[in-house]
């Protein structure tokens, strides 16, 4: 049964605003509500379409008396951030980052579970919850544990959202609760701290590890959580595309130069590159391209009913060519002086 009223949070940023739009392009659903904390730009106003966005923040108790007054029946949690810029920029955004995710999302659970009128709850949440580690099995199915979860962080932040909602679903069993975790979001348009990472022509690396990467195209993105509130499928899923790149692939797919950085230097190059503020470097990404994470898919599949039409190789070409990322250098050539690099900096070692 297709939804009557549809909150959605994160409107301000890619995937909610999106997704609030393409809903609000649905006539059978009657109403949607598109909160955030900033409005979202001109352009992605304008899609907005009938959509009614209400400038909140979640961590406040005004989320409840949305909810109640627009009698919402679906809420879709879309704000979850893994980018410190956008929570307030990269040297106070860590902890706002883990606010906006934590506290607000205590809060709108709260809301959610006072209200008569929720029936359905949707979180987007993020492979991370797995962990990394140089023990981890090579593939993560639904019921894995965390394990190797950082002391701070985005995983951390999920693995403690994940961790209130199982406590709503027991609290109020009468709500249809899913549960997505999605591998890296990817594609032309939507901005990420792995999106800022590939698009460097010097990109470093740490020396002696090549991670292998499993993507999710943003529009692959969309149409599952697009697919999601329409459908009533409860339960927790792995969402990715099919496949994986080695960092090491996707860099030389992007034209770039991969820099091979001994690991007592790794520190101070990711502190350059915070200061530079090209990207959030942090101890929790260079773990990512360490180790990299790989999830299964199947009952994405079987029981979701959901295939991604972008393999992982597939959407990072998408992003390559949506961002007219060029090559710096000959494929060839580029692959021939990475050896020289990593013959150098292994006698130097």
């Amino acid at each position: 049964m297709s939804p009557s009223t549809v909150l959605v949070t994160g409107a301000g940023r890619f995937v909610g605003g999106q997704l609030a739009a393409r809903l609000a392009a649905d006539p059978t659903i009657d109403r949607v509500v598109a909160v955030d904390t900033v409005a979202p730009r001109p352009e992605l106003s304008r899609r907005l379409g009938r959509a009614e966005f209400v400038p909140v923040d979640l961590r406040s108790p005004l989320i409840a008396k949305v909810i109640s007054d627009a009698k919402v029946d679906t809420v879709v949690h879309a704000s979850m951030s893994d980018y410190p810029r956008a929570s307030g920029g990269l040297t106070n955004g860590r902890r706002a980052m883990k606010e906006l995710n934590v506290i607000g999302t205590m809060q709108l659970l709260a809301a959610c579970q006072r209200s008569t009128t929720v029936a359905r709850l949707v979180v987007k949440s993020t492979a991370a919850v797995y962990g990394l580690s140089s023990h981890h099995q090579a593939v993560f199915t639904e019921h894995d544990e965390p394990h190797g979860i950082p002391p701070s962080g985005y995983a951390k932040d999920a693995v403690e959202v994940e961790g209130y909602v199982r406590g709503f679903t027991r609290r109020r069993a009468d709500v249809d609760v899913t549960v997505l975790r999605f591998t890296n979001v990817i594609g032309p348009r939507i901005d990420t701290v792995l999106s800022r990472y590939f698009s460097l022509r010097m990109v470093p690396t740490v020396l002696g590890y090549d991670g292998r990467l499993q993507l999710l195209h943003e529009e692959d993105a969309l149409a599952v959580l697009e697919r999601v509130t329409r459908a009533r499928l409860p339960g927790v899923f792995n969402v990715g595309g099919d496949g994986v790149l080695l960092v090491s692939q996707a860099i030389r797919r992007v034209g770039a130069i991969g820099v091979p950085v001994p690991g007592p230097a790794v520190g101070t190059v990711a502190r350059l590159l915070r200061g530079a503020q090209l990207i959030d470097y942090s101890p929790e990404q260079i773990k990512l391209l360490n180790f990299g994470r790989v999830v299964d898919t199947t009952r994405l599949h079987a029981e979701f009913g959901f295939t991604p039409r972008w393999t992982t190789a597939q959407a990072f070409d998408d992003y390559v060519h949506g961002r007219g990322l060029r090559p710096i250098i000959d494929s060839e050539w580029g692959a021939s002086a990475q050896r020289c690099l990593l013959g150098l900096a292994a006698r130097l070692r």
